[in-house]
């Protein structure tokens, strides 16, 4: 992604040896947003070691090996919603109409959107999946860490010397500020930009957003509960709310998981846990690597290890995620296909006891321990809608459970298309079949 300096002066950045050189903005050709102007403050930021790491951690994790083109970066993301946060915030002053104190920490609001993935581990997503004490908690809670590196602190430092921490509440979503929804929340700006710019580098129509009238439809209103502003959405921009989420079902049913991608994903995190627990690596280690040198340094670990968990890790698991062979699937049920039943509430984590029944699969399947991974991916918050609606009237209402008078009823559809879209599978690192009656003893229970 290549940057433009857009200063005028010799190589050294002198303007005819008189100025000593000026920090400016860079121009960023970016093939979502086109050109994408960042503010030298965003530039500091960007130049620092932590968010360049950004660039070699692949926004979609394992996709890639089912849509080639899936290999856009955390790094491409994070500009994209720090240029929607500076649009954002043009259009709410555009539109005015509210109170000073509605504006409070504005100017963070771009910087809080640029770092808002600066704590992610390899591969996105993947390992916050894991439990325990197999991780040191989820990106947004390790953001912490990498605002406090002394050379993002010093690029940080015209902000303030509480900018780290006012940044952080803002990713984590607990901030006070009116802006706070902007980074985090129902109506952030995260999510509009993964949608675009996942189905363009995925080469699917599901994620087409209208993007544009959403930021149009932005507004800074008082809460009718407590009269302390929050960003909503004016009621005649609810259709393009709308879009948003019937792209997020999309995507997750058709992208994110895909059967593919969640074996791929699955057989990602039984490496890591199993190297975890033979102690090739730490839970620390895991934190601040990028994709690639997560997999040689368990690869490289395994091979100095003479134990037989480091040798099928090196020779079985790792070189058949390397090689695309991945796990098959042995069974699969969609919520359709339970009626009166429901999936038991350990099948979405990674608990000892879904261990347990994994691995006396593997026994019955004459598998190798670790080998059998019972697969429900969970994102309920993906689906959460809370926010607020200006209607055409003026009146301001809060969108929940339940919906609003004359509107489609989001919170509900929301909570339908998030049943519908899990899918719990089961893989095998060979291929095997397992009848339907066993998954339903075994992994589900009466309503």
């Amino acid at each position: 992604m290549p940057m433009d300096n857009m200063i005028h002066g010799d190589a050294d950045g002198n303007s005819g040896g008189r100025r000593p050189r000026r920090e400016s903005f860079r121009i960023i050709r970016d093939p979502l947003w086109n050109a994408i102007r960042v503010d030298p403050m965003a530039v500091r930021i960007m130049d620092t070691g932590a968010f360049q790491r950004l660039r070699y951690i692949r926004q979609l994790g394992l996709a890639h090996l089912v849509y080639p083109g899936a290999t856009h970066t955390r790094f491409d993301h994070a500009v994209g919603v720090y240029h929607l946060a500076v649009t954002a915030l043009r259009l709410l002053r555009e539109r005015g109409g509210a109170s000073p104190e509605a504006w409070q920490d504005e100017a963070l609001i771009p910087y809080a959107a640029l770092l808002h993935d600066i704590g992610h581990y390899a591969y996105s997503h993947a390992l916050e999946e894991l439990e325990g004490e197999q991780v040191r908690g989820d990106h947004e809670a390790l953001s912490a860490r990498f605002l406090a590196d002394p050379e993002m602190r010093e690029a940080l430092e015209p902000l303030g010397a509480e900018a780290a921490v006012r940044i952080h509440a803002l990713i984590l979503g607990i901030s006070p500020v009116p802006l706070r929804g902007l980074v985090s929340g129902s109506l952030d700006l995260d999510k509009m930009e993964y949608l675009r710019r996942d189905a363009r580098f995925c080469g699917v129509p599901y994620g087409e957003v209208d993007v544009d009238r959403l930021l149009q439809g932005l507004v800074l209103v008082p809460a009718p509960e407590d009269g302390r502003y929050e960003v909503g959405v004016q009621e005649k921009a609810v259709s393009a709310l709308e879009s948003l989420l019937f792209a997020k079902y999309q995507m997750f049913r058709n992208v994110y998981w895909h059967h593919a991608v969640r074996a791929a994903t699955a057989l990602y995190k039984r490496i890591v846990e199993e190297a975890v627990r033979a102690g090739l690596v730490a839970p620390e280690e895991l934190v601040g690597r990028t994709d690639e040198e997560l997999l040689y340094l368990i690869g490289a670990r395994a091979g100095a290890d003479g134990s037989e968990l480091a040798r099928r890790i090196l020779t079985r698991w790792l070189s058949a995620l390397r090689a695309r062979r991945l796990p098959k699937r042995a069974a699969e049920l969609t919520a359709a296909e339970l009626p009166r039943r429901r999936i038991v509430a350990w099948a979405a984590g990674d608990s000892v006891e879904k261990r347990r029944v994994e691995d006396t699969l593997a026994e019955e399947l004459g598998l190798e321990p670790g080998e059998v991974m019972i697969d429900y991916p969970a994102k309920r918050a993906m689906f959460h809608l809370d926010l607020l609606v200006e209607r055409r009237g003026g009146r301001v209402e809060r969108l929940r459970e339940g919906g609003l008078a004359g509107l489609i009823d989001l919170p509900r559809v929301a909570n339908e298309l998030y049943r519908t879209a899990r899918v719990l599978r089961i893989f095998t690192f060979e291929r095997r079949s397992l009848e339907p009656q066993r998954i339903l003893e075994l992994v589900t229970e009466p309503e």
